[in-house]
């Protein structure tokens, strides 16, 4: 296996900030196996953190990755240059984080991924608050309903429904008593008796909500301990909740959606539920993160802000 060969001089040089970049770019392929989510986490281009690899292996000459169209491993001297940078450069991290605890609000990025379907009901007035108080921090928010690994894609954490975490996650309640809601407009109910259970939505015209993907959500409903899922039909499919509620106003069909989403149509009349009593408060909202990785003072104040 070939050496990289460091001398004094050069254990030196491998500090300046151009250099430092480099090894934090080796060091986001490597965790990633990716040049794209590299970048997204470094908050810049494929192209960028490439041409810094490119960089970093001319200077020590010697390959550190192998590449296909399809594949990026670690050759074996990017294996132990990797299991020797990684905890270094968590180290320096926590040690900048810790510059926090002597100034009056924390600086530096955290990136959040959260389902687009409740994004700006959950986010809204959290982030002005937030950013007002700490204008040291910057938030990057990616809003998408696919399921994502918040590791894998370099995220400090994530929201959830209480869905199932895995054990080294760990989870902070940020709401509660949450609902979803079967909408339509009147125009829709003029010649049409409302369903009294999900059953009889097999009658009616539903507009279906797919997930990135292509997987169409089912309508869930409990009464009275019993609990009932409906693969519901209809001539519209859209992937955007915004377009759900507005076709339902527009007298197309029911929605099934998250209650809050529907609540203006619902306050101006636009929007009529029905199914009330069969949409009970649904799972809470989780923020969760990696319960073995460092929490910096940025997350902290997002965590608070958002338990707030």
């Amino acid at each position: 296996m070939a050496k990289i060969a460091l001398n004094a001089e050069s254990d030196l040089s491998m500090i300046e900030n151009s250099e430092l970049a480099e090894l934090a770019a080796f060091t986001a392929v490597a965790t990633h196996r990716s040049f794209r989510k590299a970048a997204i986490e470094r908050g810049t281009s494929a192209s960028a953190v490439s041409h810094a690899i490119r960089s970093l292996e001319g200077r020590v000459g010697v390959r550190l990755f192998h590449r296909t169209t399809r594949n990026v491993s670690l050759t074996d001297a990017g294996q132990m240059l990797f299991a020797r940078l990684g905890p270094a450069l968590t180290d320096m991290r926590e040690a900048v984080d810790e510059l926090n605890s002597w100034r009056d609000t924390p600086f530096g990025t955290v990136r959040l991924n959260v389902p687009n379907t409740i994004a700006r009901f959950v986010l809204g007035d959290t982030i002005e608050k937030l950013l007002k108080a700490n204008p040291g921090l910057r938030l990057e928010i990616v809003a998408t309903d696919r399921r994502v690994d918040i590791v894998e894609e370099g995220f400090d954490a994530g929201i959830r429904f209480g869905e199932r975490l895995s054990q080294d996650m760990v989870a902070v309640r940020i709401r509660s008593g949450l609902r979803f809601a079967v909408v339509g407009s009147p125009a829709y109910f003029e010649n049409r008796v409302a369903p009294i259970t999900p059953h009889e939505l097999r009658d009616h015209v539903c507009i279906r909500y797919a997930f990135p993907g292509g997987t169409l959500l089912n309508w869930a409903f409990t009464k009275d301990g019993e609990s009932v899922q409906v693969e519901v039909d209809g001539p519209l499919t859209v992937d955007n909740q915004e377009m759900l509620v507005d076709a339902a106003v527009r007298g197309l069909g029911l929605a099934y959606v998250w209650e809050q989403r529907a609540e203006p149509g619902l306050q101006d009349g636009k929007l009529v539920r029905c199914l009330d009593e069969w949409c009970p408060v649904d799972d809470d909202l989780f923020l969760y993160f990696p319960s073995r990785r460092h929490q910096t003072a940025g997350l902290r104040a997002v965590i608070d802000a958002l338990k707030a």
